[in-house]
C-alpha cells in the first residue's frame, strides 16, 4: 500500500529502502498544486527521500482545502481538524509533531488527497503517533486514500469512510523487484506489517487477511474499492 501523488508517475528506481517499495502508475497526467499558508513548507512530491522507500498510485486530484497552516503533508483546518493533502516523507513525522505542538486539540484528520509516502517507516511512525493520540481518521466523499496512506486511516481512534470515498491497495515491491509473496510469510519484510495492523487494533487473524488483501495484486497494478468494502475488511465507526 504506497503512492505518489502529482505528475503522472514512473516506476521510481529505489535503492537502500528500509522496508519496501511499491509505485503504481496511471496513464493520465495531472498536476496537484496548493498554496502553502503555514511557516512550514510542504514536501517537494517529485523527490523521493533518501534512504526511503516511496509507495503510492496517482489518481486525479481532489479538491483541496486552503487551511489555516501547513506542516508538511498536513494542513491545519481549524483548532480541531487536520487534514492530509500529500505524501508523506521522512519529514512527516517531525512535521506532525510541530502541528500537534502549535494545535494541541487537533482530533480529527480529514483525509483529502492522500497518495501514499516516500519512506514507509516514517510513514508508520505517524501511524503510530496519530494512534497514541487518539485521533480520529475520516474520509470524505471524494477523498482518495492510496497505498501507504491506508495504514494511516488505519491508525485512527475512530475511522469513518463516507460514500464515494475510494481507497487503493497494492503489493509493495523492494529494490531488487521482490515483492510481498516472495517473502516467507513471517520474514520480516511481511511481519513489520502485519505487526503494525496489530497494534492499529486489527486481532493476528484480521491482519494476516487484510494484509493478503493487499497483496493480492502486484505492484504494477491496483486494487481500487469503495468505504462499503473497507468497512467489511476493518471496524468503520
Amino acid at each position: 500500500m504506497r503512492r505518489i501523488a502529482a505528475l503522472a508517475i514512473a516506476l521510481l528506481a529505489l535503492t537502500g529502502a528500509p522496508l519496501a517499495a511499491q509505485v503504481v502508475t496511471v496513464t493520465e497526467t495531472v498536476e496537484v498544486t496548493y498554496e502553502v499558508v503555514g511557516d512550514d513548507a510542504v514536501a517537494d512530491e517529485g523527490a523521493v527521500a533518501e534512504g526511503g522507500s516511496a509507495r503510492f498510485v496517482a489518481a486525479a486530484p481532489a479538491q483541496m482545502p486552503r487551511g489555516v497552516a501547513s506542516f508538511g503533508p498536513f494542513r491545519v483546518l481549524d483548532p480541531t481538524r487536520a487534514a492530509l493533502v500529500a505524501a508523506t516523507d521522512e519529514a512527516s513525522p517531525a512535521a506532525f509533531q510541530a502541528m500537534l505542538r502549535a494545535y494541541p486539540g487537533i482530533s480529527l484528520i480529514e483525509m483529502i488527497e492522500c497518495p501514499g509516502t516516500y519512506d514507509d517507516r516514517a510513514n508508520l511512525q505517524v501511524g503510530r503517533m496519530i494512534h497514541a493520540r487518539g485521533i480520529a481518521t475520516h474520509v470524505p466523499p471524494g477523498g482518495s486514500v492510496r497505498s501507504g496512506a491506508v495504514e494511516l486511516f488505519l491508525a485512527g481512534k475512530t475511522r469513518v469512510a463516507d460514500p464515494g470515498a475510494e481507497f487503493a491497495v497494492h503489493s509493495w515491491a523492494d529494490e531488487d523487484g521482490r515483492e510481498a509473496k516472495d517473502y516467507a510469510a513471517d520474514a520480516p519484510e511481511n511481519r513489520a506489517y502485519i505487526a503494525y495492523y496489530e497494534e492499529m487494533g486489527m486481532p493476528e487473524g484480521e491482519a494476516r487477511a487484510f494484509y493478503a488483501m493487499t497483496n493480492s495484486v502486484p505492484n504494477a497494478s491496483a486494487k481500487w474499492f469503495g468505504a462499503a468494502e473497507m468497512g467489511h475488511w476493518v471496524t468503520l465507526n
